[in-house]
């Protein structure tokens, strides 16, 4: 079974968890609802993904528009045509060249298909991913949420919703992820909603100290 959402069903969603949780209640009655983050499903999306690793979003950001400035159009040809130096001067790391090229060339082999992605069960699309190089689940779940709207990813890889969810909670630093991922079951089958809260407050409440 397939769960996604929608721009007309975000909004009842987050009221919905609003009732269960009134931390995430607390939320909304303070900031408001939060943005529906998406992205294209596109080649260019997971390569933006993929520069998010591990590295702030303006970082990536800055890597992905030099990319693009580059190449004129960030498609898979374009990308495994360019040598290591271009990468280089477009602010890509070398373990992210090797994962970017490895990305373009199961789509261009069609191991790859992100048009059929849209017709597969979450778990077939992890698999399918992070079959490839330096694609883990915290990428997984990126496409998963932003790209897909699937409706019930938590993230637990994710350092912002973690430290999110500890702040939001009152919870102990060294909370095990376990504890978290069952937190966070309390909020199924809407559990990817429940994140964009949770980055929501952590973007905010940061914002305002």
């Amino acid at each position: 079974m397939i769960h996604s959402f929608s721009e007309k069903t975000f909004k009842r969603i987050c009221n919905q968890l609003a009732k269960k949780d009134a931390h995430l209640a607390g939320v909304l009655q303070r900031y408001g609802h939060p943005p529906m983050w998406t992205r294209t499903n596109s080649f260019e999306s997971l390569v933006h993904i993929i520069l998010e690793q591990q590295v702030s979003l303006a970082s990536a950001l800055a890597a992905l528009r030099k990319l693009q400035e580059y190449s004129g159009e960030l498609t898979p040809a374009a990308v495994v045509r360019m040598s290591d130096e271009e990468m280089r001067s477009c602010y890509v790391s070398r373990q992210k060249m090797i994962y970017i090229r490895g990305l373009a060339e199961a789509i261009i082999s069609g191991s790859i298909d992100l048009a059929a992605m849209h017709q597969l069960p979450d778990p077939v699309i992890r698999e399918r991913l992070t079959a490839l190089k330096g694609i883990g689940n915290w990428t997984a779940d990126v496409y998963l949420m932003f790209v897909l709207q699937r409706s019930d990813i938590f993230p637990a890889g994710d350092l912002a919703a973690v430290n999110a969810l500890k702040r939001l909670k009152v919870l102990d630093k060294d909370v095990s992820r376990d504890e978290l991922v069952a937190i966070a079951a309390s909020w199924a089958p809407h559990r990817t909603v429940a994140t964009m809260i949770l980055w929501h407050y952590y973007l905010s409440a940061g914002k305002r100290g």
